[in-house]
């Protein structure tokens, strides 16, 4: 390096500090500048535990982020009724939204496989296993793309297996469910009513107003925490434990593809760890919380029961049927079933074997206590 003589120097050690507090100066007003707010809706009520999942995602997205990027998240119907969210963010009403693939089944009846039906034996966690690991994520981007619809689609959060319903009568046996007013979604629809319900797929917040009214006589939601929230003690006190109809569903976070494809591969990468870390999180917190909202249930009356075998070898016929019929008529459902179907049959049989009875251990502890 040359030496400059003293005052050049002088000048020289000026100019950088000038420089140097200026750019220290400017630095916030640039990552300012360079901050990407996205608008979220749910599907879900404020209070909901659904909605307070999506709020957790969306908050571990802000804190790894740094300020860059900032999700807000509103609740259903702050934008758009809760079953438009797709639209909505594929047009770009919205950035993106919090909600389920079986949502949207009517669209595209294969949809409904990444939440209705028993999913070949596969529990929640399996179905997730499948769809980023055996094929399902491509298949839902070729759905997605087959209707138009510019989104970008992350499956995080595998759900517990749902009640089969809470009725005004407990349900004994198949005939029981003969003639019942009854609320499901997805190809849930298609089960119930070929079981002999009569079936009305209202959004959540309208089935406790609707069973309070007569409207309906009987209806699902998802767990205890939810259920107990939106209110189905205080008109119901006979719920169905145990159910293949929605077995093996999970959360799907939605973003606008134009939003999505300008974000940086930084902050793409923040989202997809988000995604991970917000699924591991939601199934701890949702076994925390649906057990304790359990004993608050049974603290205010409800009558919990086992679905009867009878009930279940039922529903499975009933999905026999359904996806015989809708694999005839659309291909891409069969395309989904046929990748499930593989999928299940190997994890499956290793889960089956490996995976021990742990109804059997709780047994020799509680057993006795609750006897």
């Amino acid at each position: 390096m040359d030496k400059l003589n003293p005052a050049r120097r002088r000048r020289f050690l000026k100019g950088a500090g000038a420089t140097a507090a200026a750019g220290a100066l400017a630095a916030p007003a640039i990552s300012q500048a360079q901050t990407v707010s996205l608008r979220f809706q749910s599907t879900w009520p404020t209070k909901d535990i659904f909605h307070e999942y999506a709020n957790d995602f969306a908050k571990k997205v802000n804190d790894m982020a740094g300020g860059r990027l900032k999700i807000e998240v509103l609740p259903a119907g702050a934008v758009v009724p809760a079953f438009q969210l797709l639209e909505a963010v594929a047009k770009g009403t919205l950035d993106g939204g919090h909600g389920v693939v079986a949502y949207h089944y009517g669209k595209n009846s294969a949809l409904a496989l990444w939440g209705s039906g028993p999913a070949f034996g596969m529990d929640p966690n399996m179905v997730l296993a499948w769809h980023n690991y055996g094929g399902g994520k491509a298949l839902l981007e070729e759905i997605y793309k087959s209707l138009n619809l510019d989104v970008v689609s992350y499956l995080y959060g595998p759900m517990p297996s749902q009640p089969f319903g809470w009725f005004k009568k407990p349900i004994a046996k198949v005939a029981d469910v003969k003639g019942v007013k009854f609320r499901t979604v997805g190809l849930a629809v298609d089960m119930y009513t070929d079981m002999g319900a009569a079936v009305n797929p209202l959004p959540g917040g309208e089935i406790v107003p609707a069973l309070d009214r007569g409207l309906i006589d009987g209806a699902e939601f998802n767990n205890a925490s939810s259920d107990r929230l939106l209110g189905f003690p205080d008109v119901v006190k006979n719920c169905m434990l145990q159910s293949f109809h929605q077995s093996g569903e999970q959360f799907e976070i939605l973003f606008n593809k134009g939003k999505y494809d300008g974000l940086s591969g930084e902050l793409k990468s923040i989202i997809d760890y988000a995604v991970q870390a917000a699924s591991a999180d939601m199934s701890w917190k949702a076994i925390q919380r649906n057990s304790q909202d359990y004993i608050e249930l049974k603290k205010a009356g409800v009558k919990f029961y086992k679905t009867p075998d009878a009930v279940l070898k039922a529903q499975l016929t009933s999905w026999d049927k359904i996806i015989e019929k809708k694999g005839g008529e659309n291909a891409l459902f069969k395309k989904v079933l046929d990748s499930q179907r593989v999928f299940a049959e190997r994890a499956g049989a290793w889960q089956n074997d490996y995976m021990v009875d742990f109804k059997m251990a709780y047994n020799h502890y509680f057993a006795k206590k609750k006897g």
